[in-house]
């Protein structure tokens, strides 16, 4: 079955102070997924070595990657980025809204791929949110509009993953999980991503649509993924119901 994989990798700086691209690419090579999402990227900054941070770990996992940079100044970009082996098509790439009353907070910003999984095209959508509630609810309310989730080509399957710096009691994840169903929701005890030590906060999430049957989910706990970064990843495993091909239930998003 199809794996999904979304991980805040921190620039690859692990919770003992090192940094490395090829331990963050060893934590995901253990689970085989078949798309990765990755928030926190560098590529080409001074403070990281100048490393292609999204090439390194795409070469080291053998797939292909579609990398967005949310923040750019001159040569040194930072952002997020899509990996697949499969056939995949980068759709979208572009900043999210910010807050007017505080423009100096970090940019954000989201991708969109088509992903082939088993014959069907999969829309994925990575993003990494704000850390302020109105800046959240801005970018929110951007992804489930007519460019995003309710754009035509914007087709079920839909996966949207990424750290939306939202727990399930904030109106920002409440919004999102009103049209599009937590991956976690049906688990007994779903799982903390935050921080990898000792996670008690769930703010790392995989949303689906309804033809998405989720098959397993599990937050990656080795010893290895406690120290590569401050995030642990969270893994689905899914099926696509076929016969699916309607617009998802949330191209009405802008009422």
């Amino acid at each position: 079955m199809p794996r999904i994989l979304t991980y805040n990798v921190h620039r690859c700086l692990g919770t003992d102070g090192r940094l490395s691209p090829s331990r963050i690419a060893d934590v995901i090579a253990a689970y085989e997924p078949d798309v990765v999402a990755l928030q926190e990227l560098d590529v080409g900054r001074l403070r990281t070595g100048g490393i292609d941070q999204a090439h390194a770990i795409a070469q080291a996992l053998g797939m292909h990657v579609h990398f967005h940079a949310s923040l750019r100044v001159l040569e040194e970009e930072y952002g997020n980025a899509i990996l697949t082996h499969r056939p995949s098509q980068l759709i979208k790439a572009e900043a999210l809204p910010g807050w007017a009353r505080r423009p100096s907070l970090e940019p954000r910003g989201a991708l969109w791929a088509s992903v082939q999984i088993g014959g069907t095209e999969v829309q994925v959508i990575n993003t990494h949110l704000g850390l302020r509630r109105h800046e959240r609810l801005a970018q929110i309310d951007t992804l489930l509009g007519p460019h995003w989730l309710g754009h035509p080509a914007c087709r079920e399957p839909v996966i949207l993953v990424g750290d939306f710096n939202a727990t399930p009691r904030s109106r920002a994840y409440q919004r999102l999980a009103s049209h599009l169903c937590d991956a976690q929701t049906r688990l007994p005890r779903p799982k903390a991503t935050f921080p990898s030590r000792l996670p008690f906060l769930r703010i790392d999430h995989v949303f689906a649509s309804r033809s998405i049957r989720v098959l397993r989910v599990e937050t990656v706990r080795t010893p290895l993924a406690r120290i590569a970064s401050d995030h642990l990843p969270l893994l689905v495993e899914f099926q696509i119901a076929h016969g699916k091909g309607h617009r998802p239930s949330l191209a009405h998003a802008q009422e």
